[in-house]
């Protein structure tokens, strides 16, 4: 009886085939073949605009220095750290933003 249950439930099973699986790898790499390109893509896209926002931070606390010191602009960027304005003055990849003393404008690098 237990013998003819074992077979029974090993009979039930069927592994995949070989052909089977191939395909189901190559389904799978070729939506990695389209994924991919698309991920590296907009990585770049979310950099561009990482860089964008912190210079407009930056830009926006010259601005409250501005206002708290009666129209003066500061003489560079470091006073903002120190006077704990900003954290950081470099972009998202590490370059410092670059800043005009004339006429108060920050830039990217």
């Amino acid at each position: 009886m237990i013998r003819f249950l074992r077979n029974i439930i090993f009979a039930s099973e069927r592994a995949f085939t070989l052909i089977e699986m191939m395909i189901v790898l190559m389904i799978i790499s070729i939506l990695l073949l389209i994924a991919v390109p698309n991920m590296t893509k907009s990585n770049t896209v979310v950099q561009n605009k990482s860089t964008d926002a912190t210079v407009k931070l930056v830009q926006s606390q010259v601005g409250a220095y501005q206002m708290d010191h009666d129209g003066q602009l500061p003489a560079n960027l470091d006073v903002l750290i120190t006077e704990d304005y900003v954290d950081s003055i470099k972009t998202p990849d590490g370059k410092e933003l670059i800043y005009d003393a004339a006429t108060g404008k920050v830039s990217e690098p």
